[in-house]
């Protein structure tokens, strides 16, 4: 705006009379001398453009002052420390249908750090809650409800230390609007940084600040008011996974209806995987395939709002709220309307046939309530009702709190406000509890039928849809060192064409994600093309121990080496993750066995036997809800301390040629000067204890051998894997390699450090 009123400024004057006075061009040509008239016409043509010159001058910088407080920016403390958050509420005066949809209003900020480096990172719409937990019949109870009117958020965290400054931009289809810039001061901190894969050893990750990660963890799929990990549990498990030493967890945010969910089907009128909703195209287009729809009342299946599922419906108490909508009734059709056994005024009806009807019915919680289980909509008479537009406010004004009500929004591109709040917490707590996340985000049933030829109409959208849920996932949760990875699927088809689709996500990831978070994605089975993608940067593999897979599903040691192996065969340099691994039945269910295994061996061999394989984590156990209740989280802290020290970025570490005696398999990591084993007695397998009721004696007198060291002492360490504390310390010494050492007596498994004596 700036440019073009300074232009017609310029303009102007360079028209104006007085131009010819300064500027020889306009003068008489007769003798070189301007005419008598013409100078006198000049004069008063002079003082007036310096009248308007004088007008402009003071109106230009006003005018740029309102341009660019057509948006504020404010943020507050201005001061943060490197890698933390810190927040920037953006005001806007206008209003948009899809305030989600960058392609309707794109909202960022431009951030110079003090090195002048400059950022744009996008902001966010978002709907502000307050959150409770409370007792509720004996069962804790997150209360979740709006804290004031949705608006703009950006968040950021500074890399630099020093003072940053700020600047808000808003562009829809009519205008670009910039506002004042703000400036906010970044302290120096002790974070580590954002998790990326290892400069100097792509087979690992590590921090910013170079420090190795590896990661200690499970799954936590399922979050959500119906499930066994609701909000509060999920932040109780966080800090028992912390307490015990582990540091990672695999989280859905793509679960439709049922748990935590972005982007995906939720309604207020029935679940996902009902056999009927009352959901039907508007009367007088049932055989339109793009007619909108409505709600149909039925005095045989009547409609109700119950919202138990998928988000409880919080209201306060002693409050007066309001319900709208509109109704079309035929026939002797009337529409009772009631919160649980309250009736809210008289049967609504159409005041004319065929035609809709808006209704509003007022009322007020009692005191001590604080939720609304059900609101039912009841048809009276014969003929038929349909509803449509259903809204519940407070009588005030405020919030939207029935949005799950609405039936005609298109599902990808919305994305649901309550769900992106309780992952608020979820980030939050990782980052208090020293929890790294990786979020699988995008809901596979909503896009993978789309995937299916890369040249099709359907396909593009698919990847520009999928754009703007990254987009939103790195403007709301992207500034958080807590996200480790951004996992685009959980288990899509891998025989599907994708390399098109991650290749343009990752593209689209590299040019908004100024953290780069590291990028990863699953299948329901082997990927090879998809372990080996360039812009992939964690190859995950996904197994389960399972009945038909015969001998191998009953020795969790042997399969994880052999599927650890197999992705590092297509990704030899990359770092490689099981993301999920478990026992199972034949039809993916829990195995029968698994609460049997009372002191879980199966979990116990799998965490050290996939710490000992290469991979850059252990295995993503999947049974959370199991896990927690025979308490596993004490299986993590062992591990936990044995890795503590292990240099896995900075000393080549291979997978070790060191073989045992009687025989006892030896998995391990093994460097020029040091060697990480893990001694496991082939026969101590939860098939064979839990199954077979086998009582295994004790290993005794068994030898250990570990060539391709260098000649020198070295110092053992020999490690109880369940208590985590040392059993032994020793020293020895080699002088052509190999180096031969005495197993104490152990049970099970037994772990051994090997490291060159510096003295």
């Amino acid at each position: 705006m700036r440019t073009t009123v300074a232009g017609d400024w310029l303009r102007s004057v360079r028209s104006a009379p007085i131009y010819g006075v300064l500027w020889p061009e306009t003068q008489s040509r007769r003798g070189g001398r301007p005419h008598p008239c013409r100078c006198r016409g000049l004069l008063r043509s002079a003082l007036r453009s310096v009248w308007i010159t004088g007008l402009l001058l003071v109106w230009l910088p006003v005018a740029q002052s309102q341009a660019d407080e057509a948006i504020t920016l404010e943020v507050a403390p201005a001061k943060t420390r490197q890698y933390e958050k810190i927040e920037f509420t953006i005001g806007a005066d206008a209003r948009y249908a899809n305030p989600f949809d960058p392609g309707e209003v794109d909202v960022s900020l431009e951030i110079t750090a003090p090195g002048g480096k400059r950022f744009v990172l996008p902001a966010f719409w978002c709907q502000p809650y307050q959150r409770q937990v409370i007792d509720r019949g004996g069962r804790k109870t997150d209360w979740i409800y709006p804290a004031g009117p949705p608006g703009w958020k950006a968040r950021f965290a500074p890399m630099e230390i020093g003072t940053h400054t700020a600047v808000a931009r808003l562009k829809d289809r009519k205008r670009t609007a910039r506002s004042s810039p703000v400036r906010f001061e970044a302290a120096a901190s002790n974070s580590k940084g954002f998790i990326r894969v290892s400069l100097r050893d792509p087979r690992f990750l590590e921090f910013g600040d170079g420090q190795p990660f590896f990661a200690i963890g499970q799954n936590l799929a399922f979050i959500g008011p119906a499930q066994f990990v609701k909000l509060w549990k999920a932040e109780d498990i966080f800090g028992k996974l912390s307490t015990n030493g582990a540091n990672f967890l695999r989280i859905w945010t793509c679960c439709q209806d049922w748990a935590l969910a972005i982007e995906a089907r939720k309604s207020a009128w029935g679940r996902s995987w009902a056999s009927k909703r009352p959901l039907v195209p508007v009367p007088g287009r049932e055989n339109d395939p793009a007619a909108p729809k409505c709600v149909k009342v039925s005095d045989r299946n009547a409609a109700c709002v119950t919202l138990s599922a998928p988000n409880p419906l919080a209201v306060r108490p002693d409050t007066r709220y309001v319900l709208t909508g509109r109704m079309r009734t035929e026939g002797k059709a009337t529409v009772r309307i009631s919160t649980g056994s309250t009736r809210l005024g008289e049967p609504v009806r159409s005041q004319a046939q065929k035609q809709w009807t808006a209704f509003k019915r007022e009322f007020t919680t009692s005191p001590g309530q604080l939720w609304i289980d059900r609101i039912t909509f009841r048809q009276d008479g014969s003929g038929a009702a349909w509803m449509d537009a259903v809204s519940l406010r407070e009588a005030r004004g405020g919030p939207e709190l029935l949005w799950e009500a609405a039936v005609n929004r298109p599902v990808r591109g919305f994305y649901n406000p309550t769900d992106c709040f309780m992952l608020d917490e979820l980030v939050e707590t990782g980052r208090r509890k020293g929890i790294y996340l990786q979020l699988c985000l995008i809901t596979r049933d909503l896009y993978m039928k789309s995937l299916k030829d890369p040249k099709s109409d359907e396909y593009a959208r698919a990847i520009h849809d999928a754009k703007k849920l990254l987009r939103y996932a790195v403007a709301r949760w992207g500034y958080s060192t807590s996200v480790a990875a951004w996992e685009y699927f959980n288990e899509n088809n891998p025989s599907l064409p994708t390399d098109p689709f991650y290749d343009a996500l990752g593209k689209h990831l590299e040019e908004i994600d100024i953290y780069g978070h590291l990028r990863a994605t699953s299948a329901w089975g082997p990927a090879p093309k998809d372990w080996r993608h360039r812009r992939l940067d964690v190859p995950q593999l996904h197994h389960y121990l399972r009945p038909a897979d015969k001998q191998r599903a009953r020795d969790a040691v042997t399969a994880i080496i052999e599927q650890t192996a197999l992705v590092k065969k297509h990704a030899p340099r990359r770092p490689v993750l099981l993301g999920e691994f478990g026992l199972a039945e034949d039809n993916w269910q829990r195995n029968r066995y698994m609460k049997q295994d009372k002191d879980l061996i199966h979990f116990h061999n799998s965490l050290w036997a996939s710490a000992m394989s290469g991979a850059c984590g252990t295995t993503m156990f999947w049974w959370w809800e199991v896990l927690d209740a025979m308490d596993a989280y004490r299986h993590y802290r062992p591990l936990a301390e044995f890795l503590r020290d292990v240099p896995f970025t900075t000393s080549g570490l291979k997978n070790t040629g060191a073989t045992a005696s009687n025989p006892l398999r030896v998995p391990g990591l093994q460097g020029k000067d040091s060697a990480y084993l893990w001694l496991s007695d082939p026969r101590s397998t939860w098939w064979n204890i839990v199954v077979g009721k086998k009582t295994l004696p004790e290993v005794r007198g068994a030898t250990l051998e570990v060539p391709g060291l260098a000649p020198g002492s070295y110092r053992v360490t020999w490690w109880d894997t369940r208590l985590g504390k040392t059993v032994k310390e020793a020293k020895s010494s080699t002088g052509k390699g190999t180096l031969r050492l005495r197993v104490p007596t152990f049970s099970r498994d037994i772990a051994c450090k090997i490291s060159l004596s510096k003295h």
